[in-house]
């Protein structure tokens, strides 16, 4: 009897032991695991501000154009000239960008093209001829596009578990865009404060916003390279130690249909996104409403940035990244419809409404086309090529959009032009979410298969 009770009591405590030992194992990996989320939601903010940081200085003509070519003494067609050398850069240099970010790691290439950019930026505050500005803007090019670009979607991807692929890039798309509209303001203030002085002088006004955006990326250069180091074995291994060549590379990429898909998705989307910049002079000079209207209307749109990326993120992790795209495009192709046949009679309140509406989903569009990659059957060790050449193919509006509407607005009456620019875009935003409804099937099929 004696002997059964030491039993028992041995065994209730050995129980005893083992549900402790597996209470302190369950909570040492909620810990970790809620260590790991922070720390990769860290680094995220880290990315965040560095893209958007390198940006502003390289497209100070957004909100400063006028004062730029008063304080560089160049004329409107050459400084279109240097950002039309930067466009053809950026295209050359996307595909042996992805093959870079395969080779070295990321943090490396991201602080390298910040503290090129800040250097350039310091030759540039001396407000330099025309023909040292071609050369600024051309290492400008090579900075941004061929050591930055790639690397940043890599680090994203890879810091971003397969189920916070949506909201990371959301984050990313949002963020960066509410950095630039923060330091915007920072640079408008501080010009505006050196014009107020007793000189008013444009050119000391413009370099002193120069200076302001050469020291943050000074600051950031170190910050980025240390912040952004990583142990961890997915990152580690996704840079390539193999002898393969760029063509063999691209092979291996080009063989993968669903590359293919997100290029489309990414294509489309960015096009239905080219659609924004007609919105200003669409309602100007077909609505007539006020400059002013116009520009408050267009700045409430730039609030849906971080709003509308950030929530298509989130609620394509929730539901499905390339469903909840389609979506997005069949939506937005039917506000631009809608925005195309609008009454002329429309009210600013029922015109700020559709405005709104569309940039929503366009920024949600773009917050969610690159999270479409994780579907894509690719290794780590060539992630970086495959972001390279979508990257080739999505972006490539740039290059035939602007001439497409020209030749509309030149050859038919502007309502008319605006109508087919409008809905050629709706359309093409359909074939985008065909591809993303595409990229659902063959997923669907690829996991049936293993």
């Amino acid at each position: 009897m004696v002997l059964g009770t030491i039993e028992a009591v041995t065994l209730h405590s050995f129980a005893h032991n083992c549900v402790m030992n597996l209470k302190l194992e369950t909570s040492l990996t909620d810990k970790n695991e809620k260590d790991s989320l922070n720390l990769r939601y860290l680094k995220l903010a880290v990315l965040v501000i560095v893209a958007g940081n390198i940006y502003p200085l390289i497209y100070l003509r957004q909100n400063f154009e006028v004062s730029l070519l008063d304080s560089l003494g160049i004329t409107s067609q050459q400084l279109a000239q240097n950002y039309s050398m930067l466009g053809v850069i950026y295209m050359i240099t996307y595909l042996p960008s992805g093959w870079l970010a395969d080779r070295i790691a990321p943090r490396v290439l991201m602080s390298f093209s910040l503290l090129t950019t800040a250097l350039l930026g310091i030759w540039f505050a001396t407000l330099p001829s025309f023909f040292e500005t071609r050369i600024i803007f051309a290492g400008w090019g090579l900075a941004a596009g061929l050591t930055f670009w790639a690397a940043l979607i890599k680090a994203t991807t890879l810091l971003a578990r397969p189920d916070e692929q949506g909201r990371f890039f959301g984050i990313l798309e949002g963020g960066r865009g509410l950095v630039e509209a923060v330091l915007a303001t920072c640079a408008v203030a501080l010009f505006a404060y050196a014009m107020n002085g007793p000189q008013q002088d444009t050119s000391a006004a413009m370099q002193r916003v120069i200076w302001m955006y050469v020291i943050a990326m000074l600051v950031l250069t170190p910050i980025s390279y240390f912040a952004l180091s990583s142990k961890d074995a997915e990152v580690n291994s996704s840079i390539t130690t193999n002898k393969s060549t760029l063509r063999d590379d691209i092979f291996t990429v080009a063989r993968q249909p669903q590359v293919w898909l997100c290029s489309v998705c990414i294509l489309m989307g960015y096009q239905m996104y080219w659609g924004s910049y007609s919105f200003s002079a669409y309602l100007q000079n077909h609505y007539g409403l006020t400059a002013v209207t116009v520009g408050s209307i267009m700045t409430a749109s730039l609030w849906m940035r971080p709003v509308g990326a950030v929530a298509s993120g989130f609620i394509g992790d929730k539901i499905n990244n390339e469903k909840t795209l389609a979506v997005l495009m069949i939506l937005n192709a039917i506000g631009l419809v809608g925005l195309a046949y609008a009454p002329v009679t429309s009210s600013v309140v029922i015109l700020l409404a559709m405005i709104i509406f569309i940039s929503f989903l366009t920024y949600g569009i773009r917050g969610i086309y690159w999270a479409t990659i994780e579907r894509c059957d690719i290794s780590n060790h060539v992630k970086g090529l495959a972001i390279g050449l979508i990257s080739l193919i999505g972006y490539a509006p740039h290059a035939y959009l602007p001439a497409w509407r020209a030749y509309l607005i030149d050859h038919l009456p502007e309502k008319q032009a605006y109508e087919i620019y409008f809905c050629s875009l709706a359309g093409l935003g359909l074939l985008g979410a065909f591809a993303a409804w595409m990229l659902v099937q063959k997923n669907t099929q690829s996991a049936l298969i293993e």
